[in-house]
């Protein structure tokens, strides 16, 4: 088993990471939380798919289990999704004492972390990632959130859990695009900290990374868990883990998160923020054709889509990174080497952004 420890200010916990974790997750809830009810907060994809199996074990270990079953999708993240699960955990007369479980890709982590966050004040959870996007980035580091309809995850809080479960073997279920979207986050790491991995990536065929990806998965955590125990509030340098991001958000926000995955928003990101920083002289010569090359082979797009300047601008200026009338931007000045570049807004869009996008072209 690999095990990664995060140690904040005021929280301590460990990732887990081992093939065939989730047949033992009893074991590591008695060393947690000492009460008997746990509230499973779960997708329901993942429920049909799991679901039986870990209900079973957890009765079958003398706990009593309500399920929560919320839909996946980015529409799950919603204060009406908030408030059904907050009655639903009063239906069940769950207490303080007792523990949340929440199981399934981004979404579910989001939206069940935040009501473990908020409901009786704070409760006790733990994260059992089913997705490779969850699995390396979103069940990591506290972030909790829905969204709003003018933007995403605008209320929200940083709330630690006690413990993060990953078992490689939930991904076997993933289909190619799901298993890719994760891989843009990966690629993400790779971009900002570890050059070492993103020639692994680029070099590795399908069936290799397949067999690696216990390794690839440890290697994305320990890059997050450090930034997050350098920065847990993200202030500083855990900004750094935003790369693609800017844009990529503006893209999901745009087409109402149902045309490109998280993942996909964010490759678009990526190779766009890149090339234009590369314009600009920020960025290594070069670079941008190394992102293009590793986000064609795992089938992800890079160009990005037509949308209306205006509706960009009103996008960004809701961005958590903006500060006034300037914005955090994050660049790669090499590959494995993120930075922060604090921008004017104006300057942002007069270097980032023309006065409008064509379809099927970069910015």
């Amino acid at each position: 088993m690999k095990e990664i420890n995060i140690d904040l200010a005021k929280d301590k916990y460990s990732i887990y990471i081992e093939r065939g974790l989730i047949d033992n997750i009893s074991y590591f809830i008695k060393g947690i939380n000492r009460g008997k009810k746990i509230a499973l907060i779960i997708d329901e994809n993942v429920d049909n798919l799991y679901g039986c199996k870990i209900r079973t074990h957890l009765i079958d270990n003398g706990f009593s289990v309500k399920t929560i079953s919320i839909r996946g999708g980015e529409g799950s993240k919603s204060l009406r999704i908030l408030d059904s699960i907050y009655r639903k955990l009063l239906d069940f007369n769950i207490t303080r004492g007792d523990l949340i479980i929440v199981m399934g890709g981004g979404v579910a982590g989001d939206v069940g972390g935040f009501a473990a966050a908020t409901y009786l004040r704070g409760m006790d959870f733990i994260h059992i990632p089913t997705t490779l996007l969850a699995q390396i980035d979103s069940s990591i580091g506290g972030k909790v959130a829905v969204n709003l309809p003018e933007g995403k995850n605008l209320v929200g809080s940083f709330y630690q859990p006690k413990g993060v479960f990953i078992d490689p073997n939930l991904l076997c279920t993933l289909d190619t695009r799901e298993f890719n979207n994760g891989m843009a986050e990966a690629i993400k790491y790779a971009c900002i900290a570890d050059k070492n991995l993103f020639h692994q990536l680029l070099m590795l065929s399908k069936e290799e990374i397949d067999r690696e990806i216990e390794d690839i998965i440890f290697t994305c955590c320990n890059i997050k868990g450090k930034i997050v125990m350098e920065d847990e509030k993200d202030r500083g340098n855990r900004m750094l883990l935003n790369f693609g991001h800017t844009i990529g958000h503006v893209i999901e926000k745009y087409f109402n998160y149902e045309k490109y995955t998280h993942g996909e928003a964010i490759a678009i990101g990526m190779y766009n923020i890149t090339l234009k920083s590369e314009i600009a002289g920020y960025t290594k010569e070069g670079i941008t054709h190394q992102i293009k090359e590793v986000l064609e082979k795992f089938g992800l797009p890079y160009r990005l889509p037509d949308m209306d300047r205006g509706e960009i601008l009103k996008t960004l200026a809701l961005d958590k990174k903006s500060k006034g009338n300037n914005i955090d931007i994050i660049l790669i000045k090499d590959i494995g080497e993120g930075i922060i570049k604090n921008l004017s807004r104006k300057i942002f869009f007069k270097e980032f952004f023309p006065h409008k996008t064509k379809s099927g072209g970069a910015i």
